[in-house]
């Protein structure tokens, strides 16, 4: 029925949907929701620990036994010298005053760690169908290891040489992120965000470029989107945004409410809250200290200065000083379960592009 089977295939899923792993914002509910309709659920791993990687992915098993994947971060890590720090905080001084908070205050970043062996022995251990990486590949060793397990391998790219990268050095599917697409770029052969290029005109360029199926993200949230996502050469359409609509998202009431009242001129890519360009709805931090800041310390340490005006903010309901992420297509977004919305975007793309939702 579908124009394009090589991601159907591929992952072995009836329905060309992949749900985007939103560190933060997902777990295995979702993620096992969107497997058992048919779909390919997804677990973001940056943040947890070996342990926790363990419940979600037997969470997620004992809902489904349909293939997921488990996603992965493989930045380079860096680290800030104790100026660029105190140069972050000084910038965020008057926050602290305003918030009576002590300047001394000890601040660590959200843990957002790359891949290393440690968690290669997991996806030996855990075995899922699919392996996904953002911000590149792992180094080679670590790569062939997570191969050897049978798992597909995909990673974004958000530029044609991107794609020829992860091409070349043995992934079997890429995901073309356009510049609409809500939180981190997945970029990391450039830093040049300024020239992102949008989902619209990447999709077509990454198709011809590359020979391995490419993947749809950014700005697409309804039927409309799927289709447009095949008839540009894509084999699939991964979604985000609006599966944060979901009751299975675990984002917080005030990002809830800030999405059903947002639109697409109300986000921006900022670098404030983790130190790597992300889309989010702009704040009152985004637009007085960024959105792009150069005296933000590199991923993930930017986060650490701002979690202590985050919490005094949200304990009065303000979101001033919160990521909100989110991508361009957020007033598509309804309330329904993961499943629900799952196959109501294979249905209605589907039907656009003329075949039978059977």
């Amino acid at each position: 029925m579908w124009p394009d089977r090589r991601a159907l295939d591929l992952f072995e899923i009836e329905l060309p949907i992949l749900q985007a792993p939103m560190a933060g914002a997902n777990g295995a509910a979702m993620a096992a929701a969107v497997s058992a309709a048919g779909g390919l659920g997804s677990l973001p791993c940056a943040m947890l620990s070996a342990d926790r990687i363990r419940e979600e992915a037997a969470a997620i098993r004992a809902e489904t036994d349909r293939p997921f994947n488990l996603n992965f971060f493989c930045h380079a890590p860096e680290e800030p010298d104790e100026a660029t720090l105190e140069a972050w905080k000084a910038r965020l001084a008057a926050y602290y005053d305003e918030f009576d908070i002590d300047p001394a205050t000890p601040v660590t970043a959200p843990n957002r760690a790359p891949f290393d062996a440690a968690m290669a022995d997991l996806v030996d251990e855990l075995a899922p169908a699919v392996v996904s990486f953002h911000f590149g590949l792992p180094a080679e060793d670590l790569l062939e290891r997570v191969k050897a397990t049978g798992a597909v391998v995909m990673s974004s790219a958000t530029t044609v040489a991107e794609a020829r990268w992860l091409e070349d050095r043995g992934a079997d599917a890429v995901i073309a992120q356009g510049s609409e697409a809500g939180g981190h770029r997945g970029m990391f052969l450039t830093n040049a965000v300024a020239s992102q290029v949008g989902t619209f005109a990447l999709v077509p360029q990454i198709a011809d470029a590359v020979s391995i199926p490419v993947i749809a993200a950014g700005g697409i949230a309804d039927g409309r989107g799927v289709a447009a996502a095949f008839m540009l050469g894509a084999a699939a359409a991964q979604v985000g945004t609006a599966y944060l609509f979901t009751p299975e998202a675990t984002i917080s009431e005030l990002h809830r409410a800030a999405l059903a009242h947002g639109s697409a001129d109300e986000t921006a890519l900022t670098n404030v809250f983790t130190g790597r360009p992300a889309r989010g709805l702009v704040n009152r931090v985004m637009r007085e200290v960024g959105p792009l800041s150069d005296a933000a310390p590199p991923f993930p340490t930017a986060g650490g200065a701002l979690a202590p005006l985050k919490a005094k903010a949200e304990a009065v309901a303000s979101p001033d000083f919160s990521s909100l992420w989110s991508g361009q297509a957020m007033t598509l977004g309804r309330r329904q379960d993961s499943g629900a919305l799952t196959r109501r975007l294979a249905s209605e793309g589907l039907a656009r592009l003329g075949g039978s939702p059977g």
